[in-house]
């Protein structure tokens, strides 16, 4: 599990912190990390970006705190779910609620990190990517697996691409979701679970 860094001296409002990485996040996401600088992202905030430089000391340090941010909530949530003692299933339906519940908190960015990832990881500074990923990919495999030994998901399950089926599925919800939204994350994760979990066809006797 990475652990968020403080890289900056000076400690600004945390308000008005909280407001340019959401800024910088939505940069990011929209034009890419290396396409992004800081003068681009003081434009958006409407800040000289000398100024910007008062609140972090480089767009680095600022994409770091964005992806820490994400990652510790995320697995806050996730070892909720792993602590409460449910079943497969049960486990399988509370990882996609919270998964949903992320990318509308952090929809920048998981947005980010779906593009900029696989990259960012072989650079020293952001190595907890790719932890945080084994990490994740074990979480999951592991529920399936203990589905299918429990007798709750079929026999014939093929785990490693049921865990990739269900992991883009859910993620690459990110490229469409808006927050202001008519469905809660709650509710398009109910869809997402009946559809995945009991099909999208009525039983034959029916």
């Amino acid at each position: 599990m990475p652990n968020s860094k403080k890289t900056t001296a000076v400690q600004p409002a945390p308000g008005r912190r909280r407001e340019l990485l959401a800024t910088a996040a939505e940069v990011f996401a929209a034009h890419g990390y290396n396409a992004t600088t800081v003068r681009r992202i003081a434009d958006r905030a409407g800040l000289l970006a000398g100024s910007l430089y008062y609140h972090f000391d480089s767009k680095e340090s600022m994409l770091d705190e964005i992806l820490t941010g994400f990652l510790d909530e995320l697995w806050a949530g996730y070892d909720a779910v792993l602590a409460a003692g449910l079943g497969p299933r049960e486990t399988v339906e509370s990882l996609v609620v919270e998964s949903f519940r992320e990318i509308d908190r952090h929809l920048w960015a998981v947005t980010i990190y779906q593009k900029e990832a696989r990259h960012l990881a072989t650079q020293p500074r952001f190595a907890y990517l790719a932890e945080s990923q084994a990490r994740f990919e074990e979480v999951w495999l592991g529920t399936l697996e203990r589905g299918v030994a429990e007798g709750v998901f079929r026999p014939d399950l093929d785990v490693r691409l049921a865990y990739r089926f269900l992991r883009d599925t859910v993620w690459v919800a990110a490229s469409w979701y808006r927050p202001d939204g008519d469905r809660t994350p709650e509710e398009i994760a109910r869809h997402y679970l009946s559809m995945v979990l009991d099909g999208i066809t009525l039983p034959a006797d029916r």
